[in-house]
């Protein structure tokens, strides 16, 4: 019984030691987009830059959820507006344009109301 438990347990710390070193992060040029949806339905959001409009996603009612973009979407001097299109809703919002820079984030608060909501850069 001794000689059957030493050899699962060797077993056993031979086969956890075949670890791998954990890959090293890249760097991740970009920025991102944090929406704090507290309207009561789903919001699609869209990134404008240089006069394009990008779709980003969709952000589930009364939740939040972050979207890491490329640099590519700051558009050439870096601003951005952002539009939200409430789902079967004819209402939305669009922000004024922000400046922002790689690695920075923005908070974008879209209330109720969709006209309240805030943005802000960090």
């Amino acid at each position: 019984m001794k000689h059957l438990l030493a050899v699962l347990t060797a077993a056993t710390l031979a086969c956890g030691s075949h670890r791998h070193a954990p890959a090293p992060a890249v760097p991740q040029e970009g920025f991102a987009i944090v929406v704090i949806n507290h309207h009561w339905l789903d919001v699609t959001v869209y990134v404008v830059h240089d006069g394009q409009r990008t779709r980003v996603g969709t952000v589930t009612a009364t939740t939040t959820q972050e979207f890491d973009l490329s640099t590519r979407l700051l558009g050439s001097n870096r601003q951005v507006a952002l539009i939200g299109e409430a789902v079967g809703s004819k209402e939305g919002i669009r922000t004024e344009l922000v400046a922002v820079q790689p690695g920075q984030y923005i908070e974008w608060t879209l209330e109720n109301a969709l006209r309240r909501s805030s943005v802000a850069v960090y």
